[in-house]
């Protein structure tokens, strides 16, 4: 039977949707083809929106899980265009992995209250794209206790685990989430949410220069840090807080930060930027520290990843560390996500446990998401 899977990726950068067809039949993961689409500028401020209470919020959750699945439809035809190139029929693909849109996170040891919203729309996807989709992959681990992220850590371990090595992975998405791959194996893989990767520069950068990022760190590259804010916005308490720990937008908001801001109303706009990035990679280099001591090498993937500066910092803060992105160990950054949740689709369809109870503190494994059938 093939291993053909695709994985479907929308992250908390509210970029556009990436998309893999990946091949599951060896010992690791090949992909085979990958496309993307953007969202629309209007359809990326009312993602934003969403994330926050507002009029009418039903309505407008399901016509954009209405949106979102059609712009998955549109990834998916063209990852089948380029699978017919290779000789690859659309029947030999066994599932979609679709992650869908988090507008709402709320982990948490209440049961009643706990709960992670993405906005999808799974049966359109399989009507529309011919394939079975798996979807809500994450809801199933937050119901057995668990934060329902990050739930990359099981596939950075499928695809980057070095046997004589402990490795770290550091995913910058809108959030940024750290896999911690011990040498020994007796020993478990475990993972968090950092805190902020690149939605807060993200918004700030759109905001004073009317572009969607900070291209390679450049505008930031260029600014002076200001040591009160830094002090100012890692004054957070999550920033303390011990795994398992998840976050996104929920906390990470830019209400969050104009309230950071309050006394730094005369500062520069790129010495913020700056200020930003700098957040950014102190918080995740001290998560290495404290969670990856044994590790020397960092690889990195996501968005992020194309921030030169931000790389920068990285390394500065973490000297006796190599860091590099995941490009050179065999998948480029911005595929990275869309595979692994082609491989949790996969462990759906093979009814294996997608979750790591070690990451998320679930009451243990669990097989995730639901099956939509073609």
């Amino acid at each position: 039977m093939s291993e053909f899977y695709i994985g479907l990726m929308s992250g908390t950068s509210l970029d556009g949707a990436d998309g893999v067809l990946t091949d599951f039949s060896g010992s690791g993961v090949r992909v085979l083809a990958s496309a993307t689409r953007a969202f629309a500028a209007d359809f990326r401020q009312e993602l934003l929106a969403l994330n926050s209470p507002s009029d009418n919020e039903l309505h407008r959750g399901a016509l954009a899980g209405n949106l979102i699945a059609m712009v998955y439809a549109d990834v998916v035809a063209d990852l089948l265009r380029q699978a017919g190139q290779q000789n690859i029929k659309k029947a030999q693909i066994r599932a979609i992995g679709a992650h869908g849109q988090t507008v709402r996170h709320q982990p948490g040891s209440n049961v009643a209250t706990r709960y992670t919203l993405q906005l999808n729309n799974p049966g359109l996807l399989a009507e529309l794209s011919g394939i079975d989709v798996v979807a809500d992959l994450r809801s199933r681990d937050v119901a057995a206790g668990g934060q329902g992220a990050p739930l990359v850590p099981a596939f950075h371990h499928h695809v980057f685990n070095q046997p004589e090595a402990s490795v770290a992975v550091l995913n910058l998405g809108g959030i940024a989430n750290l896999s911690v791959l011990p040498a020994d194996a007796s020993l478990p893989v475990s993972g968090f949410d950092c805190g902020p990767g690149n939605a807060l520069m993200d918004a700030w950068c759109l905001r004073h220069t009317g572009q969607v990022c900070d291209a390679s760190g450049n505008w930031a590259a260029g600014g002076q840090c200001i040591p009160g804010l830094l002090q100012q916005l890692k004054d957070e308490p999550y920033f303390s807080q011990n795994p398992p720990k998840s976050t996104g937008r929920d906390l990470f908001s830019q209400t969050w930060l104009a309230h950071k801001l309050q006394n730094f109303a005369t500062a520069r706009p790129q010495d913020i930027q700056t200020t930003l990035t700098e957040l950014t990679a102190s918080a995740c280099a001290e998560s290495v520290e404290s969670y990856a001591k044994d590790s020397k090498l960092l690889i990195v993937c996501g968005g992020g990843a194309f921030n030169q500066y931000l790389l920068q910092r990285l390394q500065v803060h973490l000297p006796t560390h190599q860091v590099s992105t995941s490009e050179r160990f065999g998948l480029p950054p911005m595929q990275v996500e869309a595979a692994a949740f082609a491989w949790l689709a996969r462990q759906t369809m093979h009814r294996l446990p997608g979750n790591l109870p070690s990451v998320t503190g679930a009451a243990g494994p669990r097989i995730l998401g639901a099956i939509y059938p073609a």
